[in-house]
């Protein structure tokens, strides 16, 4: 039992592995609580890779490949490619779910392990065990440990940054409710509210769309395009490459490495995506619908 509740605690919290440039110093169990003494480096990007490569252990072939990417402040990038592509990869890189063979990951200037307490991630829903027996509200507030620490009891603050994020993504009335009994839309809602409760400045969604109702793809681009009207950035990966042209300005076509990196329609040609996803348009405007116009 204890270490399924380890197990299940693991997926639910935000990994913020990693106390270098705590200002508070603390036993490693406790550097969730403390705050970083790294302000955000002026003119640097939000996100900085550069030649980043990784492979699995026990694996000879790279996973990723030379990836460079600057993401700004304010930004909202698409993050698409196929199946194996890599880009989850590079999400858990970013947070350091997993340990950079060589490259560099930088956070607003600074090196990322020292600064992603600045970084919030809303997983892939097929990561989490929604059996487990939590609420809303305490799914919800998870997304404050990285302020509050654990074996603290909230503030008043973390509790109305809960209150705050459960009635941007209209889910208050949930609060009481078991995530587990929530339909497929109401759980990403969720898991969005405990993104906005984090409060951070980097947001990286992986795959938020799958399964989702339209309203709930509605209610999730528009508080996108608030937070970055905040100067928050938020890189989100999708295999729906029909609603990019609608909701993005930019997309990075990954597939191991940067295949194209720039505005949507000048990534998404036909010559990219028969390179990526191993089929061709044969006729002029076969791509059209893939772009919704």
């Amino acid at each position: 039992m204890l270490q399924k509740l380890l197990k299940v605690l693991a997926a639910w919290k935000e990994p913020f592995n990693g106390c270098k440039g705590l200002s508070v110093k603390k036993p490693r169990i406790f550097c969730y609580g403390a705050s970083c003494d790294h302000p955000p480096v002026a003119d640097t990007p939000a996100l900085y890779l550069k030649d980043v490569m990784f492979r699995y252990a026990g694996t000879e072939s790279m996973v990723l490949n030379n990836v460079s990417v600057s993401i700004q402040p304010g930004e909202k990038v698409a993050l698409v490619g196929p199946n194996g592509a890599g880009k989850s990869t590079l999400m858990k890189l970013i947070l350091g779910l997993e340990k950079l063979e060589s490259g560099t990951i930088n956070i607003y200037g600074h090196n990322a392990a020292s600064c992603r307490h600045r970084v919030a991630m809303v997983p892939q829903k097929s990561s989490i065990d929604w059996s487990f027996p939590v609420t809303v509200r305490q799914v919800v507030l998870m997304g404050r440990y990285v302020h509050l620490g654990w074996f603290r009891r909230p503030s008043v603050a973390d509790i109305a940054a809960v209150d705050r994020a459960m009635e941007a993504m209209e889910i208050a009335d949930l609060a009481s409710r078991q995530v587990g009994a929530l339909s497929g839309g109401q759980q990403q809602r969720v898991m969005l509210a405990r993104t906005l409760a984090h409060d951070a400045d980097l947001l990286l969604l992986d795959e938020p769309l799958n399964h989702v109702d339209i309203a709930t793809q509605e209610l999730m681009f528009h508080t996108i395009e608030s937070l970055c009207k905040e100067g928050k950035s938020v890189l989100v990966s999708t295999h729906d490459l029909g609603i990019l042209t609608v909701h993005f300005s930019r997309a990075l076509f990954l597939d191991k490495s940067i295949i194209a990196d720039g505005p949507v329609k000048k990534v998404l040609t036909p010559e990219n995506i028969a390179r990526a996803y191993g089929f061709e348009f044969h006729k002029e405007g076969e791509l059209k619908p893939w772009l919704n116009g």
